[in-house]
């Protein structure tokens, strides 16, 4: 494939400050759309991942690949699209989230479920290239704190026009997340009653998407001081799970939890809440083993489950309902001169309600 040059903003080993670099992308092919990059938001994910403390896991490359560009809320505006596309435009408000490829020919990808690639789906940053829809001269995908980028237009998500491109990078990353289970667990039919474990950037939009789908919401925090903001996303009730009688007030009267946590913790401290044939999703990503006693799964019936961000099709669902019940998450724009102090706070501070994202036209 023939290449072009971008500008990005990388850092060169897990000590260095982020700099200004330039790298390399295919120019767009038949099926690809070139889109340049308005914002990108900032997810705990990129701390861990340029920090190299935690590897995705996904592909074979076995640490943090240096430089690294971070970014998985991609949110930018249509510039070139090659001879066979037919979903979009130049000019289109477009976006991509933690999927850029995948095989595309796994029993889970000819259904729509590219999140479970069988092959394994190729993660938008610091991820081996091995499907062959894209190209940098690194051999690694590089991620959205980037001015331009280049897709299959199968990994690329329509923005609505009304909606601000500013906002819209969260809904690839911690709309979706919360997205799917609520669907795959019929919570989108409404007349529930849903939990929310952990009321930080993942939290409050599953508050608002699981309020907007017409349930009865109960946001679950170990800080009472989460209860105003709670409410504010549309929580019905507010537990406090560190208070025994906040707990046992809500005792054997949720249907679903979603549980966000992403810091050690045992998740049968949660399953008194669930009703009978209730289910517990978890999300957060904890590296510590869970010890749960058979009892409660028997005279309940109750689910643990889990889940990981959702389809490219499901994506497109959930920007769409978050376009039209205008759902967006709390955000702090930010250019790239501040990213330093800004990684330096998130690696001690995980539950902050606030969504930052990188303003990519302003660092220019």
């Amino acid at each position: 494939m023939s290449m072009y040059e971008t500008t990005a903003w990388a850092k060169k080993s897990a000590t260095s400050n982020f700099e200004k670099i330039t790298i390399q992308r295919n120019l767009p092919g038949d099926n690809d759309v070139r889109f340049d990059l308005q914002y990108c938001g900032i997810c705990h994910t990129d701390v861990h991942t340029v920090n190299n403390d935690v590897h995705i896991g996904l592909d074979d490359l076995g640490g943090t690949q240096y430089p690294v560009v971070p970014g998985h809320e991609l949110a930018g505006i249509v510039a070139a699209v090659g001879k066979n596309v037919t979903k979009f435009k130049v000019g289109d408000k477009v976006g991509a989230g933690a999927i850029c490829d995948s095989c595309m020919t796994c029993d889970s990808c000819q259904k729509g479920d590219e999140h479970f690639c069988e092959n394994d789906f190729t993660f938008t940053y610091d991820a081996a290239i091995k499907h062959g829809h894209l190209v940098t001269e690194s051999g690694y995908t590089y991620g959205g704190y980037t001015a331009s980028h280049t897709l299959h237009e199968s990994y690329l998500i329509k923005i609505p026009d009304a909606y601000p491109l500013e906002k819209a990078g969260p809904v690839f990353c911690a709309g979706i997340t919360m997205y799917s289970p609520l669907v795959q667990w019929k919570a989108n039919k409404g007349g529930m009653k849903v939990g929310i474990i952990g009321i930080g950037g993942l939290g409050q939009f599953g508050l608002k998407l699981a309020k907007a789908m017409g349930n009865e919401v109960y946001a679950i925090s170990t800080s009472p001081d989460k209860a105003t903001a709670a409410r504010d996303a549309g929580a019905d009730r507010f537990i406090v799970s560190t208070d025994a009688n906040s707990m046992k007030s809500a005792d054997n009267s949720i249907d679903l939890i979603l549980n966000t946590v992403p810091a050690p913790h045992q998740l049968s401290h949660y399953l008194p809440l669930l009703k009978k044939n209730g289910t517990l999703v978890q999300l957060g990503l904890v590296l510590t083993d869970h010890h749960v006693q058979q009892i409660p799964l028997l005279f309940k019936r109750i689910n643990i489950t889990g889940s990981l961000i959702g389809s490219i099709q499901e994506t497109q669902d959930c920007m769409d309902f978050c376009g039209t019940h205008n759902i967006m998450a709390d955000t702090k724009v930010i250019k790239a001169e501040e990213l330093d102090d800004l990684f330096a706070v998130l690696a001690n501070k995980n539950d902050t309600v606030i969504r930052h994202v990188l303003d990519i036209a302003a660092s220019m």
